[in-house]
């Protein structure tokens, strides 16, 4: 803040001596002393109460953020709830408007069977059972 150096306090202590006197001198540097004290206390004292203030608004600006972010995860999660309660709602209505619960189970098993021709692929139980026995 200040460039006060060595030779300047110097300057100042025999200035002050020269001035004030050998009697009054003590006296006047301990009120000198005070005051900068003072001075430093009430400077503390703003720059703490600035920082808790700049803290207190960082921690709202998170809080907002996060606020925020959670408000977009419920929209997306309710938009994906939506998505799925219509695509079973559609599926629901497919298997309904089929026919009988018969009809269902026959149409159901008919769309799962393998294509005519393709055959699933051998297992090794499959290929034990072919095997003759000795």
């Amino acid at each position: 803040m200040f460039d006060v150096g060595f030779p300047e306090l110097i300057v100042i202590a025999v200035v002050a001596l020269v001035v004030l006197g050998p009697e009054r001198l003590p006296k006047a540097a301990r009120f000198a002393g005070l005051w900068v004290r003072r001075a430093r206390n009430q400077w503390d004292s703003v720059k703490s109460e600035l920082e808790r203030e700049l803290a207190a608004e960082e921690l709202k600006r998170n809080l907002h953020q996060a606020q925020e972010a959670l408000r977009r995860t419920d929209q997306a999660m309710r938009r994906s709830h939506d998505q799925a309660e219509r695509g079973f709602n559609e599926v629901r209505d497919q298997v309904r408007g089929t026919g009988t619960g018969e009809d269902t189970v026959a149409d159901v098993t008919a769309a799962a069977a393998p294509e005519p021709g393709h055959m699933p692929p051998a297992t090794r139980q499959d290929v034990d059972d072919e095997r003759p026995s000795a």
